[in-house]
């Protein structure tokens, strides 16, 4: 998975939320193309990294290094780091009333392409590829022109999510139980839109605790965080003895 100069590049990463721990030291890598899940049980700060990532401000990075393509993804505010190629979905995809889909996703994808000096889509040519993702995920095409997720049900949020993710083509996708609330063709979809989107050397941080998912995904890499550090690494094994006899394993923390 590592390389002399791997996509991700993070290194005794701690993160507070308020006065609380949850990431204590935590250090990995991600090369272009690669697929990395991440386990671990509720708590053990899952969520917080990927959010710490996108610099949410709740989350405070007190000390650590973590760079994206060469560049201190620390140092960026959030717009910046996402200019620069990072996609974090949400767990739970928040309602925004008021601000019709296709507006918000094209918004971000004109700014993206800006940063790759790419031009702008007109809505015209927006709306032929949005139309065209959707289909391939499921999605109906009303809910483009619908405020973003509202009234959507779960499954449909987590469609809306992909969508975005198959329309922005990141260099990184840290995608947060994107499974859960999908029926199987949801799943199936999920699949199938990170193989394509590896192939053009999209990396993923995937969390998940599905093992047929996971196998469907074939990892790269499969990382067991506890208490805030990185337990254990390992292949597809690591996640069947995961499913097999859940998270409390003998293994003691440790900092990758």
């Amino acid at each position: 998975m590592s390389s002399d100069r791997p996509l991700l590049h993070v290194r005794d990463l701690r993160v507070d939320i308020g006065t609380r721990n949850v990431l204590r030291s935590v250090s990995f890598d991600v090369d272009r193309g690669d697929l990395v899940v991440l386990m671990g049980a509720n708590g053990s700060g899952k969520s917080t990294l990927g959010l710490a990532l996108a610099g949410h401000p709740r989350y405070h990075v007190v000390s650590g290094q973590a760079s994206l393509g060469g560049h201190d993804l620390l140092a960026m505010t959030p717009e910046a780091r996402a200019r620069a190629g990072l996609f974090v979905s949400f767990q739970a995809p928040p309602e925004i009333p008021g601000v019709k889909n296709n507006l918000f996703i094209r918004t971000a994808l004109n700014a993206v392409r800006d940063a790759r000096g790419e031009a702008p889509l007109d809505a015209f040519d927006f709306l032929g590829r949005a139309r065209e993702a959707s289909t391939g995920l499921g999605l109906p095409e009303a809910m483009l022109a619908r405020p973003v997720n509202d009234g959507f049900s779960g499954g449909e949020r987590k469609r809306n999510e992909l969508l975005q993710l198959a329309l922005l083509q990141p260099k990184l996708a840290l995608l947060d139980e994107i499974d859960s609330g999908l029926d199987v063709d949801g799943a199936r979809a999920v699949v199938q839109l990170v193989g394509k989107l590896r192939e053009s050397g999209t990396a993923f941080i995937v969390v998940s605790h599905y093992l047929h998912l996971i196998e469907s995904l074939e990892p790269d890499a499969v990382l067991r965080l506890h208490e805030g550090c990185i337990a254990e690494q390992g292949d597809l094994s690591l996640a069947r003895e995961v499913a097999r006899s859940g998270f409390a394993r003998p293994s003691e923390p440790q900092a990758a």
